[in-house]
């Protein structure tokens, strides 16, 4: 088949929660706090992109990740941008997204050692349907009481600056040599190729869509995978149904329904949206929300 369902596992982490429905069964009360569920290929094969879900209870380190030259000069395959699909927030939630205003190398050095740093942030404040890509070199750090689907290049290497006076290990050397010490330059707005068929993220390292139309499609283009997240409604995939909380890749060609008052994410490396990725649709009728 053209699609594989990828499997899970639950990371633990101090910072995580354990109420995870409805995407996924509760952690049991007497088991550690879950902060990440990452997705994986069945068959063990790396992929250029990774997905995983993660669960706030409470302000992440503030940290950064190189791109794609700093990590191929330490050996890495890749850099590491990232995506955030906020899919649920508290009143007060917030991302920190680069500083507040251009500083000089010396004084994140000097912020970041006594801890500073975290005021000189720009904590933006986030609501559920908000997506923001944050290329690598982005000093950042994700905030308290979220739900959120992270979408990323397929790299496990993170610098951090500061971690609030933990004990967790720090890699300050590191972080300063890949960072941008200036503010966010922020995302385009999304546009529509098509009624439902909205690019949130382009002309970066993947492509980012929402799709909310209903009916019957063919995906694919025959040579590019892309991932497809079901996050609210109902789909299936060659005829096999697709559950909130599970991901797939596609690669090569596959019929997919999407039912009314659905959303799907769909991602693939890349600058630009696919043309022929969507065909034309087998039955019933197009909608959108």
């Amino acid at each position: 088949m053209a699609a594989t369902l990828l499997t899970t596992h639950r990371v633990e982490k101090p910072w995580g929660r354990r109420d995870l429905a409805p995407l996924f069964d509760d952690q049991p009360a007497d088991q550690p706090a879950v902060g990440e569920i990452w997705y994986d290929d069945p068959a063990g094969k790396s992929r250029e992109l990774l997905i995983k879900y993660l669960f706030t209870s409470e302000r992440l380190s503030v940290q950064v990740h190189p791109d794609d030259a700093a990590a191929h000069a330490r050996g890495f395959p890749r850099g590491k941008d990232e995506a955030w699909i906020i899919l649920s927030a508290e009143s007060d939630s917030t991302i920190a997204l680069g500083l507040k205003e251009p500083m000089e190398a010396d004084a994140v050095r000097a912020a970041a050692l006594d801890g500073s740093i975290e005021t000189m942030l720009h904590w933006k404040p986030v609501v559920a349907g908000e997506v923001i890509y944050s290329p690598a070199g982005t000093i950042h750090a994700i905030g308290k009481g979220l739900r959120v689907v992270e979408i990323q290049q397929n790299l496990d290497l993170t610098y951090r600056f500061y971690d609030y006076g933990s004990a967790r290990e720090l890699h300050l050397d590191d972080a300063m040599a890949v960072s941008d010490f200036g503010p966010f330059v922020g995302n385009p707005p999304p546009r529509d190729i098509v009624p439902g068929r909205t690019v949130l993220a382009e002309q970066q390292k993947f492509v980012l869509e929402r799709w909310t139309m209903a009916g019957s499609f063919m995906v694919g283009t025959g040579s590019a995978t892309i991932w497809v997240l079901p996050v609210a409604g109902s789909a299936a995939v060659d005829g096999r149904a697709v559950e909130l909380g599970d991901a797939l890749i596609i690669e090569g060609a596959a019929a997919i329904d999407i039912g009314p008052g659905s959303t799907l994410y769909v991602a693939y490396p890349g600058t630009r949206p696919l043309e022929g990725l969507v065909g034309s649709e087998s039955r019933s009728t197009a909608s959108s929300r």
